[in-house]
């Protein structure tokens, strides 16, 4: 009895944890930047496959759901990812699960070239330049790290950056004690001010 008592316990507190992790990531590197001209900015994952899998999916209602809804006619949605295989971009196929999948009919653009996160932002860049808020959707810790980079890159945009609804409590909740994990490995290139910094970039 014990013994199941405990294992329950570490059970909730890995995902606590977890969870704790993925909200901490969501608001780091962003603040409360105004104005009427929204980007939202979703980065793609490896898909091999003729059409968006899973995550990709995921990524895609979690941009769409990101838009703010009274700025959602002054709002364009960057899809962002190159093609990892013969299959098509990334990009290409979040924008059509977007479109004739979830029926998304506003303004929608595509970076189909990048093939690394680094590239996803510089790549993406020039499509930045005249908005007034940036929100990078992804899983909070790679969404992070986008941020991180376009810190690097360009730290004047980087002070448009505003929170994505790329976390919500209790989603993804079995997984998110291993996503935390891999965030950790991931983001180990980040230096100590890009993982903690708050609304202050």
């Amino acid at each position: 009895m014990r013994r199941r008592t405990g294992l329950a316990m570490a059970g909730v507190a890995a995902l606590a944890w977890g969870e704790w992790w993925n909200w901490r990531w969501s608001r780091t590197l962003v603040g409360t930047s105004g104005g009427a001209a929204e980007a939202v900015v979703v980065l793609g994952y490896r898909n091999p496959q003729a059409t968006a899998n899973f995550i990709n999916r995921w990524r895609v209602r979690a941009g769409i759901r990101s838009i703010t809804p009274d700025s959602a006619r002054a709002t364009r949605v960057i899809f962002s990812g190159g093609a990892t295989s013969s299959a098509a971009a990334e990009a290409q196929l979040m924008a059509e699960h977007a479109t004739s999948v979830l029926g998304f009919d506003g303004t929608v653009l595509l970076e189909d070239q990048s093939r690394t996160t680094w590239e996803n932002i510089t790549n993406v860049i020039p499509l930045l330049e005249d908005v007034d808020r940036i929100k990078i959707v992804s899983q909070p810790a790679h969404a992070l790290k986008a941020r991180a980079y376009l810190r690097r890159q360009r730290p004047d945009l980087a002070k448009r950056l505003v929170r994505a609804d790329d976390y919500r409590p209790g989603e993804w909740l079995i997984g998110k004690p291993l996503l935390a994990l891999y965030g950790l490995w991931t983001l180990r290139c980040l230096q100590a001010d890009e993982r903690k910094a708050k609304a202050s970039l």
